[in-house]
């Protein structure tokens, strides 16, 4: 482990990692060629499951580098939750706020101080009724553009069979198969050097970190994903009514 462990990821992954071997069969692909050892990055998943920042966590941590992630501002709510999380190095991000800026500098930072910030460009839970990757929000664009770092697009499959979305009840048994492969670096060379830094540049760089993402997830499911990307605005929240059930 090349980066300084704090004390609460060594809390973490002692708690974490023997759980997560005894319940999971676990498949990493790609990560010893495409994943920096101690260069600042993003590395950017497709999102399945309340799961995944745990199994991608493991993923991350087995490969040298220590997680920091973008997490939910609700999450630090908690006074000793929150405690942990910033003595862990995660990155609180208030959506739809001012304090959103906030996170964005706070990430920047990190990945300047040659840190791995782990983001989910979708922002939440795929609603593809298939599980693909929907369309993606302009955070890892707008953060590799800035500091010039390496995105590592990774296909992940597996956490939504152990923990469905919007589900409690995780389903341990029997033991289901994490799979996470991962890509080059996404090339944005070309758009980091136009200025100014209009939409059309972060969307088009957005665009492109999504297809990378969605490329690694068809090479694990050996299927194609469909041609049009689902878009929550388009195709509205299918998973609205069950979140406010439960």
């Amino acid at each position: 482990m090349q980066e300084k462990r704090s004390w609460a990821i060594g809390l973490a992954v002692v708690i974490i990692k023997p759980t997560l071997l005894a319940t999971t069969k676990r498949e990493w692909i790609g990560g010893e060629d495409n994943l920096p050892a101690d260069q600042g990055c993003v590395i950017a998943l497709n999102h399945l499951s309340h799961l995944d920042p745990i199994t991608s966590a493991l993923f991350v941590y087995d490969h040298g580098r220590i997680p920091r992630y973008l997490a939910k501002d609700g999450l630090f709510k908690n006074k000793a939750l929150g405690f942990f999380l910033r003595q862990a190095g995660q990155i609180p991000v208030h959506r739809e706020t001012p304090g959103a800026v906030g996170a964005y500098e706070s990430a920047v930072a990190a990945v300047r101080r040659g840190e791995a910030v782990i983001i989910y460009p979708e922002a939440t839970i795929t609603r593809d009724p298939e599980m693909w990757p929907m369309r993606g929000k302009s955070g890892a664009a707008r953060i590799a553009l800035e500091t010039g770092c390496p995105v590592i697009p990774v296909g992940q499959w597996g956490a939504q069979e152990i923990l469905p979305p919007y589900t409690k009840k995780p389903l341990v048994f029997p033991r289901k198969k994490i799979v996470a492969r991962v890509g080059p670096p996404v090339d944005l060379g070309d758009l980091a050097s136009r200025q100014p830094r209009s939409a059309d540049v972060i969307n088009e760089a957005t665009d492109r970190i999504m297809a990378a993402i969605t490329q690694q997830v068809e090479l694990i499911r050996n299927e194609e994903a469909p041609d049009e990307r689902y878009d929550m605005r388009i195709h509205g929240d299918r998973f609205k009514n069950r979140k406010k059930a439960s």
